[in-house]
């Protein structure tokens, strides 16, 4: 008959307590709090302080160097009396609806063509971001050149063409000016928009197209209402983020012309830095910066409700 061994206590092995710290790791709200973490800081001191101290400046008198007086709403009552900036909100309205309409045709065109099957298509992919990926203020110091009206190339092309017979300042004709930044941020921004198409359109099935192309359906017919439907929430998208980018554009306008001539490419941000900086009036220039803001707060939320509703049919 076998015989069970008695089990003293004291050859249980004592299981060690988990420390506080394993607790709230495996609690999983601690647990993306703590991941969140960095991710909080970072945006409190490089967006949050940043908006903050721009409200403070704006209802004070400040300047460089003095820490100003309280003035509440009078920095914005001084920019809406102000010819300049009165121009600046038109400028910068005409110059971001135009160039988004002109990124988006553009893109949307070259999306489609990188999107077929050909010979080099993953070095043409690669090389269409060139402009994106070069830095601003050299691409458009490269465009300055192009556009100046003594060794301009474009000038040299079309004289050479017949097209014109004397030098075009196309940098110092208001008209002309406008032009030119337009036609730099479209080149610029086209790669951005095309790139983001393309995944949007990679994502579609072909069958689709396959379905409707069985069932009759002509190129514009399947393009209508196949593509640009599953292709509208990342378009969108898309379109919001560039506009944001596009409304608070500065590099490019600043290097280009400087808001120049006569204020013709005057913007919100060229302007307000020019007050800001170049005159020293910091109040103003936080006031201007924020003038923004409620036009980007409407068009982010009208965007954003449009969205939901392309998303939920």
């Amino acid at each position: 008959m076998a015989t069970v061994d008695a089990v003293t206590p004291s050859a249980y092995v004592a299981t060690p307590q988990r420390g506080a710290i394993t607790r709230l790791l495996e609690d999983e709200r601690w647990l993306a709090l703590c991941l969140m973490l960095p991710t909080a800081v970072l945006l409190a001191l490089f967006i949050a302080y940043p908006f903050v101290n721009g409200i403070l400046l704006s209802v004070t008198d400040a300047t460089v160097g003095v820490p100003g007086q309280f003035v509440g709403l009078d920095n914005f009552k001084k920019i809406w009396n102000d010819d300049i900036f009165r121009v600046a909100v038109w400028n910068t309205c005409l110059y971001t609806f135009v160039t988004t309409v002109l990124k988006l045709v553009l893109g949307l065109w070259l999306a489609l063509l990188l999107n077929r099957n050909f010979r080099g298509k993953a070095f043409m992919r690669a090389f269409i971001l060139l402009p994106f990926i070069i830095p601003t203020v050299l691409s458009t110091f490269a465009w300055k050149w192009m556009f100046d009206p003594t060794f301009s190339v474009l000038n040299w092309m079309l004289f050479h063409v017949g097209i014109i017979h004397s030098r075009i300042n196309w940098l110092g004709d208001p008209t002309l000016a406008m032009i030119s930044v337009i036609v730099v941020n479209v080149w610029r921004g086209v790669p951005f928009y095309a790139i983001s198409l393309l995944a949007g359109l990679q994502t579609i099935s072909p069958e689709l197209h396959e379905a409707a192309a069985i069932d009759g359906a002509r190129a514009w017919a399947r393009f209508r209402h196949v593509t640009w439907p599953l292709l509208l929430p990342v378009t969108l998208v898309i379109v919001l983020f560039s506009v944001i980018q596009t409304f608070a554009d500065f590099q490019l306008v600043y290097v280009l012309t400087g808001g120049g001539p006569a204020n013709a490419t005057q913007l919100f941000a060229t302007y307000a830095y020019q007050l800001g900086i170049g005159t020293g009036l910091l109040s103003q220039g936080a006031a201007i910066s924020l003038a923004i803001f409620p036009i980007l707060l409407l068009v982010v939320i009208v965007q954003l409700v449009y969205i939901r509703k392309a998303e939920t049919l």
